[in-house]
């Protein structure tokens, strides 16, 4: 794939850019900070690895920080605005949930307050409405690539170990036999009948497990398309 030419090859150079970046900032804080007064979770990386350096089966290095950095741009910067616009514009297309949620806000945390993930307790409804728009949204089509850990069948389907698996996430988000109307925004998905938020095994917006590597997360965009239709 890294010699294919291809549009595929934008994606190598994004994901480069990236690391290096993330590169450059790892280098700023070797040179820089104190391991005696961490600031910020590379200054508490390079701390760990300078403490697991006698440890030979330690995962801690210089490689590993740059790419959970990498994971972090990833995972907490796409599909947290990627939520926000669909947010927005859910919220316009039901102007009676938006409502129900504001007058929620203002009756817990009045016009000024700042909301903190803490409060998602506090506000039930809120709440429901933020993963009904990440279910129904469904703001990560088809997953991160998996790969299969041994010979088994799958409804009927023998299903190879080493074969790399895209899981459809959208089929379970729109399950007919896990939501009640699945093809509709509703946010009582995620309430129970007297209010309380009540989550479902079937949220899987960002599915679970270990991914594959980069290069199988690659393939799996370009042909995402294919395999929707």
């Amino acid at each position: 794939m890294d010699l294919l030419p291809a549009s595929h090859q934008k994606g190598f150079y994004c994901q480069e850019f990236l690391r290096s970046f993330a590169r450059k900032e790892v280098r700023s804080h070797q040179e820089s900070g104190s391991p005696d007064e961490p600031q910020d979770f590379i200054d508490f990386y390079l701390a760990q690895i300078d403490k697991s350096k006698a440890d030979p089966d330690s995962t801690f290095d210089e490689d590993n920080l740059v790419q959970t950095i990498f994971d972090l741009f990833l995972a907490g910067t796409e599909t947290t605005t990627t939520t926000m616009r669909w947010a927005v514009l859910n919220m316009v297309a039901y102007p009676d949930v938006q409502e129900r949620v504001q007058k929620e806000l203002d009756a817990v945390l009045g016009p000024s307050q700042l909301i903190c993930y803490e409060d998602r307790k506090n506000l039930p409804y809120t709440y429901a409405v933020i993963h009904e728009i990440q279910r129904y949204s469904s703001i990560v089509a088809v997953a991160i690539p998996r790969q299969c850990v041994k010979d088994t069948m799958l409804q009927g389907f023998p299903i190879a170990k080493g074969t790399i698996i895209l899981p459809n996430l959208t089929s379970v988000l729109l399950d007919p036999e896990q939501w009640e109307t699945p093809r509709q925004f509703n946010p009582n998905h995620f309430l129970d009948q007297d209010g309380n938020f009540v989550n479902k095994e079937a949220f899987l917006p960002f599915s679970a497990g270990k991914s594959t590597d980069r290069k199988s997360f690659l393939v799996g965009s370009i042909v995402r398309g294919e395999l929707m239709d």
